[in-house]
């Protein structure tokens, strides 16, 4: 290996290094959140899909956190912006990081991946195009993904804050 070059492991390493201490610094700010809204809850931290995921849970149960989630996860994405900008802040990259809170994310997440299944189910059986509600970012791509696992193909259309899927035929 020749200087100013990287293997492709070492640069694997150093990616999931710094995504590890994405995490680290969110979970720093979150706590801090955590302890001026005097709530209690515990931080996972992870690296999937080449991004970091933290999560706040409780042992105590969600009433608390939901606080923090907001009516449709809107306090939830407000945080999760505030936690890239604190990232951003302390690194100088922008983050990709992914915030989840008592569950909220990952629940979503799985409906959203039957409503994909579903929408291209119909989409197969009429072969007429599948126009959805309007979805946040996150929404979007976990329905994509769900029609691109089914075998079929989407696309988003319109304008924030009214942007949808439309599932197509193949």
């Amino acid at each position: 290996m020749t200087e100013g070059t990287t293997s492709a492991a070492a640069e694997g390493a150093d990616t999931l290094t710094r995504l590890e201490q994405e995490g680290e610094i969110a979970a720093d700010y979150l706590e801090g959140l955590l302890d001026i809204a005097d709530l209690d809850g515990d931080i996972d931290m992870d690296v999937e899909a080449d991004r970091a995921s933290v999560s706040i849970i409780s042992d105590a149960g969600t009433r608390d956190l939901q606080k923090l989630v907001g009516r449709d996860g809107e306090v939830l994405e407000a945080l999760q912006e505030l936690t890239r900008l604190a990232v951003h802040r302390e690194t100088g990259d922008r983050s990709r990081l992914m915030l989840d809170i008592a569950g909220y994310r990952a629940n979503k997440r799985a409906e959203l991946s039957e409503l994909g299944a579903k929408a291209a189910a119909e989409v197969k059986s009429t072969g007429e195009p599948v126009k959805l509600k309007p979805m946040t970012p996150f929404e979007r791509k976990v329905v994509h993904d769900a029609v691109k696992t089914a075998g079929l193909r989407s696309e988003s259309e319109g304008e924030e804050p009214q942007r949808f899927v439309v599932v197509l035929p193949a």
